[in-house]
Formats: structure tokens, sequence, C-alpha cells
């Protein structure tokens, strides 16, 4: 291998690690997956991913070895994209495309806007919240304002893609404005339930799938990823408590205390609306392709539904690794079917029953003592939904293994 080859070839693998973990790739999967693609370019190479740094190094023999090492912000999930770059590669190494046409399309594909347009992603975030505020359980008052505060939320996110200062405030901005704003609320409707409506408006925030994939990476003993990963989702958690109990004392000082009422409960089957119409705002929020969105939408119906059978028999919080199992198990299948990365329904599925919302009650539990739903030990709970969790998607790995790095 000519000096040349050499450097073409690692230039690849590092802008492709790059845009990988620009999309929102764990770090376990992209260093397994930069190993293989280095393999089949006829390179040996060892990565260390983490949130916020890359090193790679390559080498080919004794005298070609290259060291690189980069400061990365972490990326945000784009399915679309990750399906884009897993199909070049395959491309690539199927002789389909060359190492410089390879190059060109990353940088295409990294440039390419979000396919659904400003319109539909707003009514996606006033969907995911307002179905949230659904599967609470809570009243069709609650569901309204909480969709409501979703598409706030949004404009506040739109801001920010082009503002610094914004981006740097934007989580617990958001939370102080929506709970100012749910205090304002009271006056004209005293039958919400504030702090349910907070917590939907800005459940998009809320890191329960950071945790997850965080203890993820620290079952697969990616520790340095791990730590970091878990330790940033919950100081990002920590912001938006801070935001919401700032916001609640300026709403209060503000408009007053409004003394509660109560209001009609949802129907019994409320639930079956509201974890398909979630997962279709997760496909759009995800920037899933529309090709791949109706498998998205089906793993987080399988991944719900399996745990609330599984609760059924064996209790909810167990339930959960029924239900990691199954979205596991269908993920490596549609893998398989479809030649895409199983990340794709993966973590479609999981974000349906990751307790972020349980962890941010639970804060709020430790810190004021006040429960937000009437839901005993939530500590333990939230343990043990996490430790199913991870515990599911290694049983189904076991049970159908994974075809593909990614």
């Amino acid at each position: 291998m000519n000096d040349q080859e050499f450097r073409i070839k690692r230039k690849f693998i590092i802008k492709l690690g790059k845009a990988l973990h620009k999309f929102g790739t764990p770090a376990f999967r992209l260093e397994a997956h930069l190993t293989k693609i280095s393999r089949n370019l006829g390179l040996e190479g060892n990565f260390v991913i983490s949130p916020t740094s890359m090193t790679f190094v390559l080498h080919h023999d004794e005298e070609q070895e290259y060291n690189h090492l980069a400061r990365v912000k972490p990326g945000d999930l784009d399915l679309g994209a990750l399906a884009r770059t897993d199909e070049l590669v395959d491309e690539l190494i199927s002789g389909q495309r060359n190492l410089n046409e390879a190059l060109e399309r990353l940088d295409d594909i990294a440039e390419k806007p979000n396919p659904y347009g400003i319109a539909l992603t707003m009514m996606a975030f006033g969907l995911s919240a307002g179905a949230f505020a659904m599967l609470m359980n809570t009243s069709w008052n609650d569901v309204f304002w909480s969709a409501i505060l979703g598409v706030f939320v949004f404009g506040l996110v739109h801001k920010a893609e082009s503002s610094n200062k914004m981006a740097e405030m934007l989580e617990p901005l958001s939370a102080m404005l929506c709970a100012i704003s749910c205090c304002a609320i009271a006056l004209i409707d005293p039958s919400i339930n504030i702090p349910v409506v907070i917590l939907s408006g800005i459940i998009v925030f809320v890191p329960g799938l950071a945790l997850t994939i965080g203890l993820a990476e620290l079952a697969a003993r990616d520790l340095i990823s791990g730590t970091a990963r878990i330790m940033d989702a919950m100081m990002l958690l920590f912001k938006l408590y801070f935001g919401a109990v700032l916001g609640l004392a300026i709403g209060h000082a503000l408009f007053g205390y409004v003394p509660s009422t109560s209001s009609l409960p949802l129907p019994d089957g409320a639930v079956w609306a509201a974890v398909p119409l979630l997962s279709i705002a997760l496909a759009i929020m995800f920037k899933a392709r529309i090709k791949d969105s109706p498998w998205g939408v089906l793993a987080g119906i399988v991944a719900y539904f399996s745990a609330i059978l599984g609760g059924h028999y064996i209790g909810d919080t167990i339930g959960i690794f029924f239900g990691a199992l199954a979205v596991g198990v269908y993920s490596n299948l549609y893998s398989r079917w479809m030649k895409a990365p199983a990340s794709i329904a993966l973590l479609q599925g999981i974000v349906i029953l990751v307790p972020g919302s349980k962890t941010y009650i639970g804060l709020n539990t430790l810190i004021s003592g006040e429960t937000m739903l009437n839901q005993a030990q939530i500590g333990s709970q939230i343990f043990l939904i996490f430790m199913s969790l991870i515990a599911g998607l290694i049983f189904a790995n076991v049970v159908v293994s994974p075809s593909r790095t990614l």
C-alpha cells in the first residue's frame, strides 16, 4: 500500500467516524464498526470514542502509522443520515463506489436538510408532548396544554439553531418558560396538573435515552464513554429541574397560587392511541427516512405492549425486561431482513420504555419531598427499569445475534 492510498483510506475512516458520531451512534457500536471497516480496507485500527473526543490510531505496517485526536460535540440522533451512511459503506465495500466518491457522498449526507421540514417537526413536538401526557394517564385538559407547550418548545429549539447564546441555555430556559406558562394557564383552567404538564412539555429534553445508552456502554465495558454520557445526562436533568423550579417560583409570584380542581380522566383505551402517536412523532424528530418510519413505529408498539404483557404476569418493573427483549429481537431481525442498522428500529422502540420521566419525578421527590404522581418507591423502580432494559438488550443479542455493528 503506497502513501497516497494509505492517506485517502485513513481520511475516509476518520471522516466516517466523525459523521457517525455526529448522527448519535453509541461509542461501543461506533468503535466496533470502525474496526470492521478498517479491516475491510486493509488497515488495522484502534479507536477510543467518547461523547466529546475521538482518538484514531491507524496503521498498515510498522512504517505506515497515523494518529488522529479530535475534539467533538455530543451528537444528536439522525436515523436517516445513519441509514444513508451505512448504505454508503456497503457500496464502498462492494465496489460500487471508490473512496473519492464515498468522501463526497459523506459530505452530501451531512449537509442534507431535515426531510420533514419545519411544519411537520413542529407538529411532532406537540404530538410527542400530548401523547406522553396521555401515557401519564392524566386528563384531556392536560393533554391539550401539553401539546401547546410542546409546540412552544419547538419554537425555542428552532431559535437555538441560529443562536449560540440561546443554545447554551435552551434546556433550563425551556423548563422555566413552560413552568411560568403553566402558572398562567391555571388562571383560565384550574384543572391543569401543573407538574405533569411541565414534564410533558419538556419531555423531548429529558435524557432517559442518554442514560440508557450510557448504561449500555458501561455494560459493554466502554467505561470512559459510558461514564461521561451518564454524567452529561444527569447534569441535563439537573438543569431541567432547576429551570422548572425557578419557573414555578416566578409564576406563583406573578399569578399567585390557583386552587386546583378535578377534571375528567382519560378513557381506559387512550394508551392504545398514545403509543402509536408517540412513535410517529419520534420517527419525525429522529429524522428517520420515510421508508424506515413504519418499522420504527412498529418497534415502539412492540416494545410497549410486550412490556405491558410481561408486567401483567410478573410485575410492571420487571416487565420492562420483556419489552426490551422483544424490541431487541425485532430490531436484529429487521437488520437482517432489510440489511440496515438495527439502531434505526431499536432506538425508536427503546425510547418508549426508558424511565426518563420517572427519573425526573424521582429527582423531584428526592429534593422537594413532594410526589407528582402516586408512585411509591420511585427510586427502586427507576433502578430496576434501567437494569431490566440493559438485561433485555443483552439477552436479545443472544437470542438473535446482530448481523451488523451499527
